[in-house]
């Protein structure tokens, strides 16, 4: 099953990257660019410096600062550490942008992660007891400054592999937040630009894989899809695929509708559930 799995899905034609054809209609994303321009109003180019978009919609990510142990302890974002209080406060994606802007010039990335996860996480209860023991390890600013190293260097394959298993309790549904923040900062890395992978994204991915093997007629189409895109763990290769499908939907969007060529909306879209493929 997976030697048959993953000479299917590498070879699928049509499934939307290197220059193959999209399956289907994919100008029917149409209606959901009108439902996104509800929810964002600025599709300019550069739309994550205007500081009003985030992953969970057109408000910013709301969080409790006073949960926070990276903030209040003083090891995350100056900027946020005087944000700390009883009153949650938000969180917007140009204001983690900048966090890491900063660690650029400083060449110190534990901030970016505490901002980039407490961004992601929320105002979920349970996120601030795990984010203090991601920070507890000595050795984690070397190790993200390695992963930034090998994303500089190499590229975004390159930044998750270094990151994968490498520090414990930080999984790729949150390394890679930090790597997309990181590689908006980050000037000239190589090949395509990095995205977030999480759970609800898998799980939009599986469900498109499983309609394309319903349709191609294949035994068990679920079970192949749910072997491709599992829950977590995706390894160098699944995240390679994942990228390279992103930036081939988004180009071919951006040409049959008026999609912006921007992968990171793409991204939003499917988390949010405004588009599915």
């Amino acid at each position: 099953m997976p030697a048959v799995a993953a000479n299917w899905w590498n070879q699928r034609r049509g499934f939307g990257w290197g220059g193959e054809r999209a399956p289907g209609n994919w100008t029917r994303g149409c209606s959901s660019v009108r439902f996104l321009r509800t929810q964002c109003k600025s599709w300019e180019p550069g739309w994550l410096e205007t500081g009003r978009r985030t992953r969970t919609g057109p408000a910013r990510t709301p969080f409790a600062t006073s949960r926070g142990p990276g903030l209040a302890s003083g090891r995350g974002p100056r900027g946020l550490a005087e944000r700390v209080g009883r009153k949650p406060t938000s969180l917007s994606r140009a204001q983690v942008l900048a966090v890491a802007r900063t660690g650029v010039a400083t060449a110190s990335w534990t901030e970016t992660l505490v901002a980039s996860y407490v961004w992601g996480q929320g105002d979920i209860g349970y996120g601030a007891h795990r984010l203090g023991e991601i920070l507890r390890p000595a050795p984690g600013e070397a190790l993200l400054a390695q992963a930034i190293a090998l994303l500089a260097t190499d590229g975004a394959v390159a930044g998750y592999r270094g990151l994968r298993g490498a520090i414990a309790g930080l999984g790729p549904a949150f390394f890679t937040k930090f790597l997309y923040f990181a590689g908006g900062a980050v000037v000239d890395v190589p090949g395509p630009r990095l995205l977030i992978l999480d759970q609800r994204i898998a799980r939009v991915l599986r469900a498109y894989t499983t309609r394309l093997g319903e349709g191609a007629g294949l035994e068990e189409p679920a079970k192949l899809a749910a072997w491709l895109w599992t829950d977590g763990g995706w390894t160098p290769h699944r995240y390679d695929v994942y990228l390279r499908w992103a930036h081939g939907a988004t180009g071919q969007l951006a040409g049959s509708t008026h999609w912006p060529l921007a992968p990171d909306l793409l991204e939003l879209a499917l988390f949010s559930g405004a588009w599915t493929p």
